[in-house]
C-alpha cells in the first residue's frame, strides 16, 4: 500500500503551518547565510575636522555616498556633507574600528575610487582627484580631472562616480534637472534651445578617456545613481522609475545608446553627440511597441517589478571574490534605496544584446543602500544614506558588513533563455519527483508603458503554459519548455513548490527574466 503523493504532503504542510516546516525542515531565512555586522549606524550632530585617528563615530554623521576599499585593513568612505574618512580595523570587531577625516569642502560627492594611491570622486560640477603629498594620511591637492557638464542649481543634478571600466575608461552618470514646467518639458525632448533650461549633458552617461578627454556616450537617464562594470569590463548603470521609466532597470550603456527619458536629447546637437536624427518620441505606448517605432530607444538588460524587488535601484557591484560570497560570483549586486535591501542579477548575452534575470537577496539593511564594494576578505561592504528620500530600517545612515556564512541557501542561481523557455540552475540538486512536473512551476509575463506619466503599472500580463519540465542528470539544473514566449517582455517564474533533495525550500522562490530577445 502505498502513502499519500510528496506533493499532497508538502501542501498540506504548508497550509496546516503557514510556514514550509517539512520533513523536518524550517522555513530558511536570509540571515542563516548572510549576516548583517554594523560598523556604525549612529545618529550624531557633524563633527569639526581632525588630523588624528580616533575610535567610533561619535560626533560623525556617516552618511556614506562612496566607499573605496584600501590595501590591509583600510576603507575610505566618503560621505554627503562633503568630506573622505579613512577608516582602519574595518573586518574586526566593530569597536575597533578607527577614523580619520581625509578630506574636506566637497560638493556633494557621490562615488569614490582609490586608484594608483590617490582618490577619485565626482562632485557636482567635475571630476576629482585629491592626493596626499606627505604620506600623513590627510589630503594636500584637489585637482580638477574633467569638468564640462551644466549645473544650473536645481536640486536634483547630482553626478554619480566613476567607476573604472576594462578599457582604461572612468565613467560618470548625470542626473537630470527636474522641475521645466510642461510645455518646457515637451519641447525639451527634440528643442536645442532649452538645454540651457535643463543643463548641458544632463541625463547623460560620460567618460573620462585615459588621455584625459571628457567624452558623452550615451543618453536618456532619468536619476542614475548606481554604475559598475561586470567581470567583462562593460559598464551598466540603474534608473529609477519616474517619468518615462515605467519601473526600475539596470542598462548596459555603450557609444551612441538612448535609454528612455526625452529631456536629456536637449543636448543632442551639442558638438560630440554621438545620438543624432531623433524627430518623434513616441508616447503612452507598450514599451516593445516604443523599441520598433524609435530606432535609437534600447531596452533595458533587466527590468525590477516595482516593490517586489525594489522600488528606487541604486549601486552596482559584481562579485569578484572567487566563491568567498557564496555560490553567485561574477553575478551583479544592485543596492535598494527605499527598501533598504540588495538584489541580485544574473546576466547573460543573446545574439549580442545583455539581458537576465533579477532575484531578491538580502533585507534588513539599517537605512538607505546608497554603496556596496567587496572588501579584501569576500564581505560586503553596505554603505548607507536616507537624505532627501525615507527609506525603511531605523537609522539614517551608516556602514554595514555583508557577511557570508559560509551556508549555501537553496536558490534560483541562474536562469538561462532558450529558444523554446528556459533553463534554471540551481545551487543545490533539486528534488527529481517535484521539479519533473512541470506543474510545479507557474510563470508570467508582462511589460510597461512607455510614457511621459510617472511611472507605469505592469500591462499586457499573461499567464505561460509550461509543457515539460526536465532535471539533469546531477539535478542542479532544469529546463522549462514555455508556450507563448514574447520578446521585450518581462518573464516572471514561481517555483515556491520546488524543494531541494534534502527538503528544503527556495530562499526566495520568485526570478524576474527581461527577455530582450529569443536565442535561435
Amino acid at each position: 500500500m502505498t502513502g499519500p503523493p510528496k506533493l499532497f504532503l508538502l501542501l498540506v504542510c504548508f497550509f496546516a503551518t503557514g510556514e514550509s516546516v517539512c520533513r523536518g525542515q524550517t522555513r530558511p531565512v536570509e540571515s542563516d547565510y548572510y549576516r548583517l555586522v554594523s560598523l556604525s549606524t549612529t545618529k550624531a550632530a557633524t563633527t569639526s575636522r581632525s588630523k588624528m585617528w580616533r575610535p567610533a563615530t561619535k560626533g560623525l554623521a556617516l552618511e556614506v555616498s562612496g566607499i573605496a576599499p584600501l590595501p590591509n585593513d583600510g576603507l575610505a568612505v566618503a560621505i554627503r556633507k562633503g568630506e573622505i574618512w579613512l577608516l582602519r580595523n574595518v573586518y574586526g570587531d566593530p569597536r575597533e574600528v578607527q577614523y580619520k577625516q581625509f578630506a574636506s569642502a566637497l560638493h556633494e560627492p557621490l562615488g569614490l575610487l582609490h586608484r594608483d594611491g590617490e582618490f577619485l570622486t565626482a562632485q557636482r560640477s567635475e571630476l576629482t582627484r585629491i592626493r596626499d603629498t606627505d604620506g600623513d594620511d590627510v589630503a594636500d591637492e584637489y585637482l580638477t580631472m574633467a569638468k564640462g557638464w551644466g549645473v544650473t542649481g536645481n536640486y536634483h543634478e547630482y553626478a554619480f562616480g566613476p567607476e573604472l571600466d576594462g578599457r582604461g575608461n572612468l565613467w560618470l552618470t548625470l542626473n537630470l534637472g527636474l522641475g521645466l514646467k510642461p510645455e518646457q518639458r515637451r519641447r525639451a525632448v527634440i528643442d536645442p534651445t532649452l538645454r540651457v533650461a535643463q543643463g548641458r549633458w544632463r541625463g547623460w552617461g560620460m567618460i573620462v578617456t585615459p588621455e584625459g578627454d571628457l567624452r558623452p556616450m550615451c543618453a536618456g537617464m532619468r536619476s542614475p545613481s548606481g554604475l559598475g562594470a561586470n567581470l567583462a569590463g562593460d559598464m551598466f548603470y540603474t534608473d529609477q522609475q519616474g517619468n518615462w521609466v515605467g519601473s526600475n532597470t539596470l542598462h548596459h550603456m555603450r557609444r551612441g545608446a538612448f535609454f528612455h527619458h526625452p529631456e536629456a536629447l536637449a543636448s543632442m546637437s551639442l558638438n560630440g553627440s554621438p545620438i543624432r536624427g531623433v524627430k518623434e518620441i513616441p508616447n503612452g505606448v507598450p514599451f516593445p511597441n516604443a523599441v520598433e517605432r524609435f530606432p535609437q530607444l534600447k531596452p533595458p538588460a533587466v527590468w525590477f517589478p516595482y516593490k517586489r524587488v525594489g522600488q528606487s535601484a541604486t549601486d552596482i557591484v559584481v562579485d569578484d571574490t572567487g566563491g568567498k560570497f557564496g555560490p553567485f560570483a561574477g553575478q551583479l549586486f544592485v543596492g535598494e534605496f527605499t527598501l533598504s535591501s540588495v538584489n541580485r542579477v544574473f546576466l547573460e548575452k543573446v545574439q549580442g544584446e545583455y539581458q537576465g534575470a533579477c532575484f531578491p537577496f538580502r533585507e534588513g539593511m539599517a537605512s538607505a543602500v546608497l554603496r556596496m564594494a567587496f572588501g579584501r576578505d569576500g564581505s560586503m561592504f553596505v554603505g548607507l544614506s536616507n537624505r532627501g528620500w525615507s527609506s525603511v530600517g531605523p537609522a539614517s545612515y551608516g556602514l554595514q558588513r555583508l557577511e557570508w556564512t559560509g551556508k549555501t541557501p537553496f536558490e534560483i542561481k541562474e536562469m538561462r533563455a532558450r529558444p523554446d523557455g528556459f533553463e534554471l540552475t540551481f545551487t543545490k540538486p533539486v528534488d527529481r519527483e517535484l521539479a519533473n512536473q512541470p506543474g510545479n512551476f507557474a510563470m508570467q509575463s508582462h511589460t510597461y508603458l512607455y510614457q511621459e506619466k510617472y511611472g507605469s503599472d505592469e500591462i499586457l500580463g499573461r499567464e505561460l503554459s509550461i509543457s515539460s519540465a526536465n532535471v539533469s542528470a546531477d539535478g542542479l539544473r532544469v529546463r522549462l519548455v514555455v508556450d507563448g514566449l514574447r520578446p521585450l517582455f518581462v518573464h516572471a517564474i514561481d517555483a515556491a513548490r520546488i524543494r531541494s533533495a534534502d527538503g528544503q525550500p527556495l530562499l526566495h522562490p520568485r526570478g524576474y527574466y527581461t527577455l530582450n530577445r529569443i536565442p535561435e
